[in-house]
């Protein structure tokens, strides 16, 4: 069933599973394409009668969380039922004392980590895109900064309640850390843009909140400066929470983050410093746009920006710095993790923007990673290999065609047209 082609039965089936149930409207356009039906449900039992009538009746549907991410990838083949999960917003159970957090996805990140901070703690999630949901940061699994010390979310995900495309809710994992029946259904949702199942609710586990957190930072003239600086602290006694380098027109700043209790850090900043040198700077404020990465895309359609996500080895990061000095692309990321993303400007013509995909894409490719280009406007998308080359293609064609035969659940927007 094509899009807007909703018939009425369809129509009333959708409508009879969810009371929230309204026609879209530009607003609710997923990378330009407009659905027929917007679904809002009140839990998951709702979200599971969306899917199954959805189900029943051959439509596609395309899971929306806040709404943050929805140009990124590919646009979909169809797209007539958006479900719209940000009704399920509660953070359903914080146990304190067991460092655990219970969140339902349409939860906004910041709320769930206003909730966890009254008690001290805190989910070790860096909110890169302002406003995003717990679902859509798992679906999308960005992550920030403090990746370095705590890994990213499928990392600190120990339990996930999921609805498949035929309605059937499962779930995964549990409440206890050390728990891991079914955790590898949460690593596999992770990062899958909605294209296996609808994740309704999440379990993390949580850390402490830090006692003392500084940053150290310093200017570096070139690449070579850049890693040798990233290279000292990684391989130090000092522990850093991150390592962050902000890069643009051949040269930049290297910042890194310590916490934990009072005099320890105190301690680890003194050593950062003098692996730093002389120029390095000590404070306890982020840098600017510390954990939001270059997503500041500008207007939408064709007027916004290129975004790229690098994945590199470590010994790459000179490599992947000079390329991107001469591709003119603004970069910053995780030199501790090996994760960095890139910005061109609005306006760049899209066989522009191929010619820096493609090199930066060869540099990261040489050094262990891949190049994704996250978002870009139509004409670009077009143009351009999205995705890049994907050693586990047939695999994951595999697995999506497990978890959704019919291949309705967010169609075509993940690579290889998945």
């Amino acid at each position: 069933m094509g899009i807007g082609t909703l018939d009425t039965t369809a129509r009333e089936a959708i409508t009879s599973a969810c009371e929230d149930v309204r026609d879209a409207t530009p607003a609710d356009d997923v990378d330009g394409v407009r659905p027929g039906l917007v679904a809002r449900p009140a839990d998951t039992a709702q979200v599971s009668e969306v899917l199954k009538a959805a189900a029943g009746h051959r439509l596609s549907v395309v899971p929306r969380g806040r709404g943050t991410k929805l140009s990124w990838g590919r646009p979909p083949d169809s797209a007539d039922v958006l479900l719209d999960v940000s009704a399920l917003d509660e953070v359903l159970d914080h146990a304190a004392g067991d460092l655990i957090v219970v969140t339902q996805a349409g939860a906004r990140l910041a709320d769930v980590q206003q909730a966890v901070g009254r008690g001290g703690q805190r989910l070790a999630i860096d909110e890169t895109v302002p406003g995003a949901s717990i679902g859509g940061t798992l679906a999308a699994n960005t992550s920030g900064p403090r990746r370095v010390a705590t890994g990213s979310a499928r990392d600190l995900l120990i339990g996930i309640t999921v609805v498949r495309a035929d309605g059937v809710v499962a779930k995964a994992g549990g409440r206890v850390v050390k728990n891991v029946a079914g955790y590898d259904l949460g690593k596999l949702l992770v990062g899958s843009a909605g294209t296996l199942a609808v994740i309704t609710d999440a379990t993390f586990r949580l850390h402490p909140v830090a006692a003392a957190h500084r940053w150290v930072s310093v200017p570096v003239a070139d690449a070579a400066t850049a890693h040798a600086a990233v290279q000292a602290v990684v391989h130090s006694q000092a522990v850093p929470s991150a390592v962050e380098v902000d890069w643009a027109e051949g040269h930049g700043t290297v910042s890194v983050l310590v916490e934990g209790r009072d005099e320890g850090v105190a301690g680890r900043a003194a050593t950062v410093r003098g692996l730093l040198g002389d120029a390095s700077t000590e404070s306890g404020d982020a840098p600017a746009d510390g954990a939001t990465y270059p997503w500041d895309l500008g207007a939408g359609g064709d007027a916004r920006a290129t975004a790229l996500k690098l994945t590199f080895a470590l010994s790459g990061l000179p490599d992947v710095l000079a390329a991107a000095t001469d591709a003119g692309a603004a970069l910053r990321g995780s030199g501790g993790a090996g994760v960095a993303y890139a910005a061109l400007p609005a306006g760049t013509p899209p066989d522009d923007v191929r010619t820096v995909v493609d090199r930066l894409r060869r540099v990261c490719t040489g050094h262990g990673g891949s190049l994704v280009v996250v978002d870009a406007p139509a004409s670009v998308k077009a143009a351009v290999d999205v995705w890049g080359p994907v050693p586990a293609l047939d695999l994951m064609r595999r697995v999506k065609d497990q978890f959704d035969p019919d291949h309705r659940l967010s169609p075509g927007r993940y690579v290889g047209g998945i």
